[in-house]
């Protein structure tokens, strides 16, 4: 099955989301086939649609002194925080029904899981938890939306990102289980090899063939299509 794949560095949350809505639209409406985008943000902490402000250890005014930027944003989980080091995924898929979400999300975790395979980290499912563990700790998290059977948002694998920050909250709302990362398990810290890796398991798990186009070539086709217009 053919879908795209669209690369980016470094991109502002905000300016994310919006782009996101673009890009489920043009799903939505079969302008483009099921895509994935990879990305990196600065320092963010979002809540999704189950989050607890007591997860949050710190003042939001302390974080805003940081430069740490607060989102209240519709994906499923809890309290998470994006930034440097972690390799963040957007999914752009279509699901049939609301029976096929959970096994969205669990062929989800096994893409990563044979991804991070690639890198011979030898991670995992666990029963009743949503992410990719290795031992006890957490290596990906996981929280998407759907809406009009689309998915949106996606998942954070963790390459080697600043760990001083998932301080400042209760990762996921768990407090019985850590965090780890790619560079802590096997010392690699290369994003274009994980992000390499992780695309094969992609592709492997839901039998997808990637062609990468330029973010700014989807963003090309919205105005083509809608004139600045969404439907």
């Amino acid at each position: 099955m053919d879908a795209i794949l669209i690369r980016s560095g470094i991109v502002e949350y905000k300016k994310a989301l919006e782009i996101q809505r673009i890009i489920h639209n043009l799903r939505r409406n079969d302008k483009i086939p099921n895509t994935l985008w990879l990305l990196e943000h600065e320092p963010v902490i979002t809540f999704g649609r189950r989050g607890k402000v007591e997860n949050l250890i710190v003042p939001e005014n302390y974080l805003k002194e940081m430069g740490i930027s607060v989102y209240y944003v519709e994906r499923g989980g809890d309290i998470t925080y994006h930034g440097p080091g972690q390799l963040i995924g957007y999914l752009f898929f279509r699901i049939n029904g609301l029976n096929e979400i959970r096994n969205f999300v669990r062929n989800l975790e096994k893409a990563i899981i044979v991804g991070l395979r690639e890198l011979n980290i030898n991670a995992k499912q666990i029963e009743n938890y949503t992410g990719v563990w290795v031992g006890n700790n957490k290596i990906c998290a996981i929280g998407i939306a759907v809406k009009d059977w689309i998915t949106f948002h996606g998942f954070a694998l963790y390459i080697d990102p600043i760990y001083e920050h998932f301080n400042l909250i209760i990762p996921c709302g768990i407090k019985d289980k850590g965090i780890t990362s790619i560079y802590k398990e096997v010392g690699i810290n290369d994003r274009n090899l994980v992000e390499n890796s992780v695309i094969k398991g992609f592709e492997q798990v839901f039998g997808l063939k990637f062609k990468e186009i330029e973010l700014s070539e989807i963003l090309k086709r919205e105005v083509k299509i809608y004139g600045n217009k969404r439907t």
